[in-house]
């Protein structure tokens, strides 16, 4: 059986996806083979339908490839005639939020230890660290309604969110979404460092609090996460170089 040649469009964001799921797997943002991150696959490739791309379930970050990632809909359809399986947990979450959130071209969703440890505390991310004060008033919070598995969840977080694209899933981990996939990366960072901050910060003691005129200011000088300012390209392409350095692969 011959396939249709992949558009161009549709390539580059393979490629590219599949650079972001070995760099997680670089920096130990992975949990065996489950968490995804995914990108909506632009109207050029589609003609205006929401379609994305998502890693096969069953592979670790590591072995995600361009040719592997598995094109769905939003009803997790296979579109691209992959026989790898995709996990529900998967595509609910995230399909509800590319299907909710018009700018949500790319979602990532991890369960670091941090990320998780924070979305279990009562308080959950707390203004006390460099990075919590780059945050101010972006990050949102859903509570757990367990496994991500039911469609009729999806409106309740998209709810929850808004348009805030640091999310807090209580009792869950952490998820970011963001117009590129660069940007996307930079906002996770950010909330991830904050709470690996954290948790190290309280379990020596009592943090000192920064105050709200700080991290409203920090937060406006915070360019990480401004297209103007590249929205995380700078940092993204620096870990893909990295990447390239180690193994390729993900490339075909």
């Amino acid at each position: 059986m011959v396939h249709p040649p992949i558009h161009p469009d549709e390539r580059a964001a393979r490629v590219q996806l599949a650079a972001c799921y070995r760099i997680f797997a670089m920096l130990g943002w992975t949990e065996m083979i489950y968490n995804h991150i995914t990108v909506r696959l632009p109207d050029s490739v589609t003609g205006g339908e929401k379609q994305f791309l998502i890693n096969p379930f069953g592979l670790h970050y590591s072995e995600v490839t361009a040719s592997n990632l598995v094109k769905i809909d939003l009803a997790g359809r296979v579109l691209d005639g992959s026989t790898h399986r995709v996990n529900p947990a998967g595509f609910v979450l995230h399909a509800a939020i590319h299907d909710g959130v018009p700018d949500a071209h790319c979602v990532m969703h991890t369960h670091t230890t941090a990320g998780v440890a924070v979305a279990c505390l009562e308080g959950g991310l707390q203004q006390t660290n460099f990075y919590s004060a780059q945050l101010h008033g972006m990050v949102a919070y859903h509570d757990f309604e367990g496994i991500t598995i039911h469609a009729d969840e999806g409106p309740r977080v998209i709810r929850s969110i808004g348009d805030r694209q640091a999310v807090i899933l209580r009792n869950h981990g952490l998820l970011a979404w963001g117009h590129t996939l660069p940007q996307t990366f930079a906002i996770l960072w950010t909330l991830q460092r904050a709470c690996e901050i954290q948790m190290a910060t309280f379990s020596m003691g009592r943090a000192i609090p920064v105050s709200e005129a700080v991290a409203e200011k920090c937060t406006r000088d915070a360019l990480q996460f401004d297209p103007s300012h590249g929205a995380g390209q700078d940092v993204f392409d620096a870990l893909v170089r990295q990447v390239d350095r180690i193994d390729p692969s993900y490339r075909d």
